[in-house]
């Protein structure tokens, strides 16, 4: 509240001291200039009272790229300029003074994990991971930006960027799949395995999880509501083979959401197996 009113004090001083200076301008462009500046030097002020970050969150990733993605400032000292990008079979060099601040997942409150296992889930935690990469996935476009990253002498630090279609992206199979599954209700209950296991809150007892199992007749009553046109997803630790099994995690910002689905490759096609809320 401090820092709201002298960001407010600070921005009517502005305006008394231009205001001699503006008296052809409508009433709209006095707003509109207003309003850039108030916005302006809010995020300014902002940037400044963010705290900087801690030693321990290059220990693990989520840590690291949280902190990474609030603050214009942490960007400018971890990414390795000139930034080599990579798209269409050209690599140019992205200059420092070029680079548009990124806030990844953090305007839409949510970010998603994709696993080739429920084991493999545990890799959040590993501390000896020292490669991971974001991908910001444009399903509508087929295109997938990929934000690389590597531990470099114990700092987490951007190291290139990537822009590829989506065939040529890790889990191409699943990704081009789930594109189809979001956006077609028929081929969605088409995805379903026979039944599907099913897990989440008892509605009777908070404390508790109620299990059983979702056919195509009750999946209405069931289905998620799933990002259609854009999602950004998180790869930890060097890609691999696209395997047979993907386990879709939606994880929410500070509020404890998580959503969890188990696809698994059944002849040519993904089925949905498992479904955790």
């Amino acid at each position: 509240m401090r820092l709201y009113l002298i960001v407010l004090s600070a921005f009517f001083l502005m305006l008394m001291s231009c205001g001699g200076n503006k008296t052809s301008q409508t009433e709209d462009e006095r707003v509109e200039d207003s309003t850039q500046v108030m916005d302006s030097m809010a995020v300014d002020s902002l940037e400044e009272a963010v705290a900087p970050m801690p030693q321990a969150a290059d220990e693990l990733f989520d840590d690291f790229i949280f902190n990474f993605a609030s603050s214009r400032k942490l960007q400018m000292e971890r990414i390795v300029f000139p930034l080599p990008v990579y798209q269409d079979n050209q690599k140019t060099m992205l200059k420092r003074k070029d680079w548009k601040t990124e806030h990844f997942f953090m305007q839409q409150g949510f970010y998603t994990l994709l696993f080739d296992s429920e084991q493999q889930m545990e890799v959040v935690k590993d501390t000896t991971v020292s490669h991971a990469m974001i991908e910001k996935v444009l399903l509508a476009d087929s295109k997938v930006t990929q934000y690389v990253f590597d531990r470099l002498h114990g700092k987490w630090k951007m190291t290139s960027l990537h822009v590829v279609p989506v065939d040529q992206a890790f889990n191409a199979s699943f990704l081009n799949f789930y594109h189809h599954f979001v956006n077609d209700q028929e081929f969605q209950l088409k995805s379903l395995s026979e039944t599907v296991d099913f897990v989440g809150p008892d509605p009777d007892d908070d404390f508790s999880e109620m299990e059983g199992v979702i056919t195509s007749d009750t999946w209405e009553a069931f289905a998620p509501e799933l990002p259609s046109d854009m999602f950004y997803n998180i790869v930890y630790g060097k890609s691999g083979k696209e395997g047979g099994e993907k386990v879709l995690v939606l994880r929410g910002i500070a509020n404890g959401f998580e959503l969890r689905m188990t696809f698994r490759l059944k002849g040519d096609t993904w089925k949905l197996t498992k479904l955790i809320t």
